[in-house]
């Protein structure tokens, strides 16, 4: 197999993807073998070892009217190598064309007054000036200079486009000798086209904008001879120590290794409010460095940061369309030839079966020709999408396609892992309990000596918390293991052991006060540690993986936003599961459960209530989020297994970007639906008018022209949904 990637010039929407594949897919073996990001005006297609080459592939692109350039070379010599031409032509001529138009009537109002340029002369005392007629037509032929090739080879492919409609229209016109109108619709149309183009430009800069964010170059310390080098971030190599300057962006993902300060995470969270950052902490390359300078280690290379990725999920993100898309596409495919068919009717039946008007019928057919056009249909989908695409990753909620775009909105259940996602996924201390005349520091510093050598999760816990105080153990000395119990050793002369519930059973000494309280503890997911010595109890301190702050309250959101049930899956024991769920609000719970259980924990759900998203950030939870309709990750902590079998990642790890994706979905889809029903409706009505002869053929793309703007501007309200975030 074998890919080939080309940067098309002149697609802008699903009509020009449609001719692609028309005239490519048979080469390369069928459109299955192709895909398109519109955002970026790139085709990829997947060759066999013997098929169709380079050439042949540019040569079939020519065919439709549009250039291709292998992708290599367009990344290679940049925007500088389009011409003025590529870059501007289409304004030119859509400028021109409309100039022209505005001549060419204010001729003939000269002449013979605006009433009668507006009705077209058709007086024979009131004929079209001849300057006029010489105006209008260099505005039908500058508004069509990139619609009518396109036309050309639609007709050549007996695959009718709305540019084959528009040139249609245009020529009717022009035999019936509505030089105006004629140059109107090129006018107009070209217009529409241009508006069009500048959306998807929009849209495209909006996560283009991504591309920008991380530097190019970065400063690090040169390891053979400790000078400090600047080079292009793909040059750095993984653990070098690279320094960033306040008000720097950071190049590369890594670890903080000297200083401390707060990043702008923006950009690649959606966080509002800076983050303390200080030793040990890791910091995403396009952060922006705030306050100190820091350095911090290499953790990844530049193609492989966590900026990289976003932006290679968004790219792939625009292959993977929305069910909306592509049933507008399968719409348009039918719906174009029918429209010419019912103008045909409309043109032939009235004058031949009621002996009516050949030119009057003629006419309302040419004006149905216009509205017909599906262009504001065909781009009301891709538009809201894209905008919601790009709405979504400025929030910090990362969607790799128009597919998932839709789903939240029609989810009924959402399942969640337990460790990383409700809870902080690292377990701390929550309460120090001493006893016997002991004190909370004491305790800590003789818990922290027995503990200094584990690496034991609990353990860690108990470290951190004696250093976060400033507690510096003595060293415990004769330290012995006790396996699968805890340790035991001597500090300052005296011997201490330190362990579980179940090592306390066997040293003696449990009352039922202590006992009560160990196990309330417990009920509520906390591990215990109890220390103590030959004498008696020290204390107990308590460990728990505490739930996130908002996690209750994103619950209570999702369960606002219309999720029927939410579901915790853990491999967690049924006391701290159960702790967890009720301190969330959760509808229910399931413990225990081993990765393939989860996966039939999920599958269970999906028969149950259909569209279930399952929530996680490990590699355990990678296969459950596969199984679901949406997997959806928690991407900041999250594994990268997790991230990339995700459908969705929170880049901030907030829960509460959960209701807000259900909402942004749900909008999403109610603006497609607005637009659709708008086009239609619009041009349902306008083929009334039209069989009633209340329709004119510049009422009609002016129509058409107005619908476009509007599906436009309402699909691009999305954009602003990230504010609300």
């Amino acid at each position: 197999m074998n890919e080939l990637a080309f940067r098309i010039r002149g697609m802008d929407c699903a009509e020009e993807v449609a001719a692609l594949k028309s005239e490519v897919g048979p080469l390369v073996g069928g459109d299955g073998r192709m895909r398109f990001d519109v955002l970026n005006g790139k085709m990829t297609v997947t060759l066999e070892s013997e098929g169709a080459g380079e050439e042949e592939i540019v040569a079939a692109v020519a065919r439709t009217g549009m250039q291709a350039v292998p992708w290599e070379d367009h990344v290679r010599q940049g925007a500088e190598a389009e011409t003025a031409w590529a870059r501007h032509g289409r304004r030119l001529m859509t400028t021109a064309s409309g100039f022209a138009l505005v001549l060419g009537f204010a001729f003939h109002a000269y002449r013979h007054g605006v009433v009668d340029a507006l009705a077209g002369g058709d007086a024979a005392d009131h004929a079209f000036p001849w300057p006029s007629i010489l105006f209008y037509g260099l505005a039908i032929l500058t508004g069509g200079w990139f619609i009518f090739p396109k036309a050309f080879h639609a007709a050549k492919r007996v695959r009718p486009d709305m540019n084959l409609l528009m040139m249609v229209a245009v020529i009717g016109a022009v035999a019936i000798g509505e030089y105006f109108e004629a140059g109107a619709v090129s006018f107009l149309f070209a217009l529409a086209q241009l508006l069009e183009s500048w959306s998807v430009s929009r849209a495209r800069r909006a996560i283009g904008a991504l591309m920008d964010l991380s530097p190019t170059t970065a400063r690090y310390l040169c390891p053979t001879d400790g000078d400090i080098e600047e080079k292009p971030v793909e040059h750095v190599p993984v653990g070098a120590t690279v320094l960033v300057r306040p008000g720097e962006k950071i190049p590369l993902d890594g670890e903080v290794t000297k200083g401390s300060t707060t990043v702008n995470q923006a950009p690649i969270t959606g966080e509002s409010m800076p983050v303390s950052k200080a030793v040990g902490d890791e910091v995403f390359a396009g952060t922006i460095n705030e306050d100190g300078a820091i350095e911090f280690r290499a953790t990844k290379a530049a193609n492989d940061t966590t900026l990289a990725h976003v932006i290679r999920m968004i790219e792939e993100a625009q292959s993977r369309r929305a069910a909306s898309e592509q049933w507008v596409e399968r719409f348009a495919r039918y719906y174009t030839p029918a429209m010419m068919l019912l103008a045909v009717a409309i043109a032939v039946v009235p004058p031949l079966a009621l002996d009516g008007s050949w030119y009057r019928w003629f006419y309302e057919a040419l004006v149905i020709l216009v509205i017909a056009c599906p262009c504001a249909l065909v781009i009301s989908t891709p538009v809201s999408v894209v905008a919601g695409l790009g709405a979504a990753a400025r929030a910090g909620v990362l969607i790799k396609g128009g597919m998932y775009l839709e789903k939240p909105a029609r989810l009924k259940v959402c399942a969640m892992d337990k460790t990383g996602t409700l809870t902080r996924g690292t377990p701390d201390v929550q309460q120090v309990i001493p006893l016997n005349g002991h004190t909370e520091e004491e305790l800590l510093c003789r818990a922290a000596a027995l503990e200094a050598s584990s690496e034991h999760p609990l353990s860690r816990a108990i470290l951190r918390r004696a250093e976060a105080l400033d507690i510096h153990p003595a060293s415990a000395e004769d330290f012995q293991i006790l396996k699968g119990r805890g340790a035991e050793g001597t500090i300052e002369g005296r011997r201490f052991w330190i362990g579980s519930h179940r090592l306390l059973h066997e040293k003696g000494g449990e009352d039922a006060a202590l006992h009560e309280q160990a196990d309330h503890l417990e009920n509520a997911g906390h591990s215990i540690v109890i220390v103590g010595n030959d004498q008696h109890i020290c204390g107990l301190i308590s460990v728990a993986d505490e739930v996130r702050p908002e996690s209750r309250q994103a619950v209570a959101d999702l369960r606002a936003a219309g999720i029927q049930r939410i579901v915790m899956l853990t491999g967690d024991n049924e006391g701290t599961a159960k702790a967890v769920a009720e301190a969330c609000g959760l509808d229910a719970f399931h413990a225990e459960l081993l990765p393939a259980e989860k996966v039939d924990a999920v599958t269970r759900l999906v028969e149950q209530y259909g569209e279930v998203a399952m929530v996680g950030d490990g590699v355990n939870d990678a296969p459950a989020m596969a199984s679901a309709s949406l997997g959806i990750a928690m991407g900041a902590a999250g594994t990268d297994a997790a991230i990339e079998t995700a459908d969705i990642a929170l880049m901030s790890d907030d829960l509460g970007k959960l209701a807000w994706l259900v909402r942004h979905s749900r909008n999403t889809l109610n603006i497609i639906k607005q637009n659709i029903i708008f086009a239609l409706g619009l041009k349902l009505a306008f083929i009334v008018l039209a069989l009633f002869g209340l329709a004119t053929l510049w009422m009609a793309i002016a129509a058409d022209m107005g619908a476009s703007l509007l599906v436009i501007a309402n699909g691009l309200r999305l954009l602003r949904a990230a504010r609300t975030a």
